[in-house]
Order: C-alpha cells, then structure tokens, then sequence
C-alpha cells in the first residue's frame, strides 16, 4: 500500500529527456514506484493535464537566519522549491567566534533568536531540532572564516592565521558543508588576495583535480561591472591552480557601461570549460540586484567592522571625502536604487522609494541623505538595484551551464519574517523563470529549463538521490500547471503567492495542496 499515488501526470524526470505520461508512487520518503501498473494507495492524485517534475533546488539562498526564526520557509515551498543550497556571497551560518559573532548579533536579535552557536555542526543540530519545511544545504563562508580569525582587518594573514583559517575550514567541511563561498565585495572577503584564496581551496582536498574535483568553491566576484573581466578570470585561475569546481553567484553584467561586456564573459567561461573546467553559474530572472545599502561605500569604509564604520560616517572629513565620492554619481543612478527594508519604525516610509525621492523629501542634498540614512539605520538598511539589461539576462539564463538562484532567504506570509519590502525573488524566481522566460518568451524547451533547477544543481552541489524522478529517489516532487505558472510578486508588494504550483512534496510529506500550506509539515532534512 502506497502513501500517494500521482495518475496521469506528464512526467518531466529532470534528466532532460522527453515528456512521458505515467503514475508515481510515493511511500514513506522515497519514490518506489513508477509505471502503469495498477497498484493501491492511500491518497491517489490525478495529475491530469499538469507538469509533474523533481522538487526545484535554489542553488543560491541566504536562509540561515530566516529558517530559524520560522521554519515554513513559506516563499520558497509556495515557488516550488523543496532544496535550498545556503552559505553563499562568504555569508554562512557558522564558524561564528569572536568579531564573526559581534557582527551578527543584529541579525539574530532582529528575528528574535535566542540560540547561539560557533561551529557549523552545533548550528545544524540546532536545525534539526527545531524543524524544517525544505531541505538545507550549505557552503561554508569564507568571511566568517577569516572575521572569526582574523576580524574585520585589511591585511594578509599571518602563517598562524592561516592554519587556523584551514583549521575552521576543515571543521566546517567535517560538519556537512558542500565547499567554500566567498562574497569579494564585502568585508572581510575584500580584503582577501587570490592567494589566500587558492591556499584556502588547495587545503579543501590536496588531491583533487580539474579532472576530479571534489568540492566547490563559489564566489560573489570582486565586480560585476567595471572589472568583471578581470574578477572571472580570477575565479578561473582558482580552479586552474587548485583543482576545484567553481561556481559565479548570480552572473551579471552590471552598469550600463558594462552591459556591452556579456560576449567576453561568456567567452572566458566556455573557453575554461573547454579546457576541462568545471564552471558554472547562477542568476535569478530580474534586472534588479538587492544588498545591503553601504555597498556603495568604498571598501576602506568597512575596516574594522559595524562600529568602526558607523564611526567613520560620523567624521566630518570622512563625511566630506564620501560626499566627494557619492555627488559624482548622475541622478539616475539615484533613481535606480530602491530602500527595501530598514529597521526603525520612523523610516518605514523609505521602503519601496528611490534615493532621488527619498532625498527630497528629506529635504537635503543626496549625498547627506545616503549618509543620514546610513547613520540613523546604524547600517540596517537593505536596498534594491536597478542596474541589468534584459537581454543579457534572457542570454545567461539560456546559458547550458546556468542554474537559477533567488539569491534571497526563506521567508513567509505572516509572522516575524515577514517585514520591508524585499526583493520579489524571494517569491517568484522560479515560477517567473518557467512562466516568463521559459513559456512565454521561449529562451529554452521546458525540459531543458528543469534540468537547470533540478539535476543539474544536485549533481553540482552533490545532492544525493536528489533532482531527478527515479525509483529509489527522495520524493521531493513537484506537481504544477505549465499553462498557468507565474510569479505575482512585485517590488512594491513583494508578499504574493505565485500561481500555478499545485502540490508540492518534501520527503514524501505533501508540504503544500493546491496552494493550501501544511504548516506542521516539517519534513525538510540537514543534507550533509
């Protein structure tokens, strides 16, 4: 007696073959059976006229926070997606010792979470414990590495940092962590050289190679834009001399100046493939990019940590040298950069406005009003980016080697995570990505678009009997309507449910029904 049974679904197995029409069974968490035969169920459900396909894997999230504060992780079930990859942009939940720790206790306080930890493996027993809707996987991220040996400073490391900095690297890989993340643009990953890099990634596995690999090294690359070249090629050189996988977080051109860059960067990749490389990439299905708003301060800024920012916002000739910095920037550029979230009631009226309307009505210059904001926020201001250009989006999705990532947390439609206006990703990148791009403006088959969000990123994260419909398999099933399937989710109301996704499976636990959202369903799993 099977727990489920799915009749009359047209199969897409993740695999990349065609279509087939055929009945799945479910018992317990795994597929045991698929065919024609008849056999007997508890629940049978007539998948007639839908698409029946591997749960999606997101393959770049930042849930660390989020799944405990609340573990529905409703944004992410309600898109369809049953895997989550996390750690990434050098951000993971653990090693958290010293300054690493002081640097997110904001974060912890902010979601009300009680429970502290510094190794990856207490943080995942924390999990555990406490339940999860999806399934968790996760990098470990070199900034918490070097913040927690090193703290906040710009320098190389000494010898002894070093080995430390391996040490808590190999801890964290013993503990269940899939590679390293890096995320070059933030402190303390700015400060690191490639060489610190490579050590870093050399000491992963010491015998792999570029025909072997073993682990994965991701990266949130120095520049997107005005160095993007050069930041891929860097990447590049890390797999050449290190043996390693390597994967671009979020792959992009950005700047409109930079936008006519997208041949050479994609020429530099498949040349590396060519040469054996294992590179891939992700992106999610939006121009709009959404970080931290004192991203656009100069790297010096972050010296130190929050507190010794915050202090440096407030030195006069610090303040003027900024201005210097900001008032070159055109009104445009203003215009493009949206306040997704703050963390004072008073400036709840910023969230969804630009930095050109925000700054008039403030009444002051825009470089005061960044600072201002930056300051009174004591650096908790999130904010969205307009700065891609769509067909070059439309070209890295196509991309055979491109996965999709909502580069966004797990959040849900009530409760503690549910605040600001976040970027829509976190709602509607994989229903957008199979509506919009897939459907609509044909960039790709359907069964191609699949295997890019199923088997493609567990077979590259090493997910196993994972991504794929096959006897013996996870059931981590998705059930959706092709004809319907589009994301709702905008920049101004971000919390709306996708259509089109009408049964989704965890584990062999039916986590959502036509949209209905089993919130004691907690059949998610660690995946080590």
């Amino acid at each position: 007696m099977l727990d489920y049974l799915i009749i009359n679904g047209n199969i897409i197995d993740g695999s990349g073959g065609d279509p087939n029409e055929t009945n799945i069974g479910i018992k317990g968490d795994k597929i045991c059976f698929i065919g024609k035969n008849a056999v007997s169920a508890k629940n049978v459900i007539d998948a007639k006229g839908l698409i029946v396909s591997p749960g999606f894997i997101d393959t770049h999230t930042h849930s660390e926070f989020t799944l405990l504060a609340d573990s529905r992780a409703e944004g992410k079930i309600s898109q369809g997606v049953t895997t989550e990859i996390n750690g990434n942009c050098g951000l993971s939940a653990a090693p958290l010792y010293k300054e690493a720790l002081e640097q997110r206790e904001a974060d912890l306080k902010e979601l009300d979470i009680k429970e502290r930890w510094t190794t990856l493996g207490e943080y995942l027993g924390i999990l555990e414990k406490r339940g999860i809707t999806i399934n968790f996987a996760t990098l470990c991220g070199h900034g918490n590495i070097r913040a927690s040996v090193m703290g906040y400073k710009d320098k190389k490391p000494e010898s002894i940092e070093m080995a430390e900095m391996k040490k808590l690297l190999k801890e964290a890989i013993q503990d269940g962590a899939k590679g390293l993340s890096t995320g070059l643009i933030y402190p303390p990953g700015v400060y690191s050289d490639t060489e610190e890099l490579i050590e870093l990634c050399r000491s992963l596995n010491p015998q792999s190679t570029i025909q072997n690999p073993k682990f994965i090294y991701t990266s949130h690359i120095r520049s997107e834009g005005d160095k993007l070249i050069e930041s891929l090629e860097e990447v590049i050189r890390i797999a050449k001399e290190t043996g390693i996988k390597v994967h671009v977080s979020h792959i992009k051109t950005s700047g409109k100046y930079n936008w006519g860059k997208i041949d050479k960067a994609i020429e530099l990749m498949e040349r590396a493939r060519d040469e054996g490389i294992g590179l891939t990439c992700d992106r999610y299905p939006y121009i709009a990019s959404s970080t931290d708003l004192d991203a656009i301060l100069p790297s010096w800024m972050y010296e130190g940590g929050r507190d010794e920012e915050i202090k440096r916002l407030h030195d006069p000739d610090i303040r003027a040298e900024l201005k210097s910095i900001l008032s070159s920037r055109p009104d445009d550029y203003w215009k493009n950069i949206h306040i997704s979230s703050v963390a004072k009631d008073e400036n709840r009226w910023m969230e969804g406005e630009n930095i050109f309307n925000i700054s008039q009505r403030m009444g002051k210059v825009i470089e005061d009003a960044v600072i201002d904001i930056l300051i009174d926020e004591e650096l908790r201001a999130g904010a969205i980016f307009f700065s891609m250009n769509e067909e070059n989006l439309k070209r890295f999705l196509s991309l055979p080697y491109t996965m999709v990532g909502s580069d966004s947390s797990a959040r849900s439609f009530s409760g503690i995570t549910r605040n600001g206006k976040p970027h829509p990703r976190g709602f509607g990148t994989f229903p957008r990505f199979l509506g919009m791009y897939v459907r609509d403006k044909a960039i790709m088959p359907l069964t191609e678009a699949i295997m890019k969000i199923t088997s493609l990123p567990a077979m590259t994260f090493g997910l196993e009997k994972r991504g794929l419909l096959r006897q013996g398999f996870f059931a981590d099933i998705v059930i959706f309507n092709y004809d319907k399937i589009i994301d709702t989710a905008s920049f101004n109301a971000p919390f709306q449910k996708a259509e089109g996704i009408e049964y989704v499976f965890v584990n062999g636990a039916l986590a959502s029904n036509e949209g209905n959202y089993y919130t004691g369903c907690l059949s998610g799993r660690v995946l080590r």
